[in-house]
């Protein structure tokens, strides 16, 4: 049995945030705005989110034309960062933080978790990032997999809902646990339902 992970191709639009054209470009807005310290190349985006250098150099240019990224060139190398001089950035990256946030605050904070073997989105938050309708999402829940230590994981959940301003529930797991979840009806239940992939599977 696999989890049933998800495709942004899939939508033309958003259900996280309606105003948006795609999912994608709600993740790669979310990344930049919520990294504004950072500089990301083309080729790094499309690693990170798993599409064509031109796919995100469409989007880069769309969000360039409109002020709200800082889009230029060290030699051949194209790079973004948010334009924090456009006065829509700030309230955007709040919007953007209560709907793609999670992917872009937690696949930063998690990696670095000992003993983290995996980790994904579930419960509302997926469901809406799937296309399925429903109110927008007033938490966000994780489930991890691997030995790890609580201390670690209440850490991570803090740092999270700072950035993320609403509350982070994370359900730890053992990978056996994961692997054989036939005795857990809450597990079979993730299994089944939309997740997100931030660690240790493809998305």
């Amino acid at each position: 049995m696999t989890i049933r992970s998800l495709s942004r191709r899939r939508q033309n639009t958003s259900r996280l945030l309606p105003l948006l054209r795609s999912p994608l470009l709600g993740e790669l807005m979310a990344w930049i705005c919520l990294h504004p310290e950072m500089n990301y190349s083309l080729p790094e985006l499309a690693r990170r989110f798993k599409v064509s250098r031109s796919a995100i150099g469409k989007e880069a240019d769309r969000l360039a034309e409109a002020g709200l990224v800082r889009s230029e060139w060290r030699g051949n190398l194209r790079l973004l960062r948010a334009e924090p001089a456009n006065p829509l950035v700030r309230p955007l990256t709040e919007v953007l933080a209560l709907t793609y946030g999670p992917i872009a605050v937690l696949a930063d904070l998690l990696p670095a978790v000992p003993g983290l073997a995996e980790a994904y989105l579930y419960g509302s938050w997926a469901a809406r990032y799937a296309g399925e309708p429903g109110p927008p999402p007033q938490e966000v829940d994780v489930l991890v997999v691997g030995d790890v230590d609580e201390s670690d994981l209440a850490g991570a959940a803090d740092a999270a809902e700072h950035q993320l301003g609403r509350p982070v529930n994370i359900y730890r797991v053992s990978s056996m646990e994961w692997r054989w979840p036939e005795r857990d009806p809450f597990l079979m239940w993730v299994r089944a339902s939309p997740a997100f992939a931030l660690v240790g599977a493809p998305r």
